[in-house]
């Protein structure tokens, strides 16, 4: 794979998203916004939006995910902070598995997720110098 790659979340109705693979990072991390708790059945489930199409605030997808736990994530910046965990699957290439996601912020950042080495472990090799190498049918399209 390359050092960036289109995915898609199908379980949470993300079609298309411009991951940036980082094998720094443990975790995988999603913009998520409008985060709140509902209860159902007696679980814990976090009702979201995402804007999957980075420079595009006005493409919002609605999301629903059953919360695993809340975990200290260090991030790029050397910060601590306390962030939403769920489990969902994704796509790559001819490719689905499920992965764990950290939902936070990232209207500053230049990628709308962060697909990390937990993530990737034992599936892929990473080419730091190329893009879209498991995703070539999207590549230099602006949206899948």
């Amino acid at each position: 794979m390359g050092w960036r790659e289109w995915i898609s979340l199908p379980s949470l109705g993300v079609k298309a998203v411009k991951a940036k693979v980082d094998t720094g990072a443990r975790s995988s991390c999603l913009h998520a916004y409008d985060l709140r708790e509902v209860r159902r059945h007696g679980q814990v489930w976090l009702v979201f939006k995402v804007h999957p199409l980075q420079r595009n605030d006005r493409h919002i997808v609605e999301c629903e995910a059953q919360l695993l736990e809340y975990r200290q994530v260090t991030s790029s910046n050397g910060r601590r902070e306390v962030r939403p965990v769920i489990r969902t699957d994704i796509e790559l290439g001819d490719l689905r598995w499920q992965i764990e996601l950290t939902l936070t912020r990232r209207d500053a950042m230049g990628f709308r997720m962060l697909l990390g080495r937990e993530a990737i472990r034992g599936r892929f090799m990473v080419d730091p110098g190329r893009s879209f190498l498991a995703s070539r049918q999207h590549a230099g399209r602006g949206a899948p």
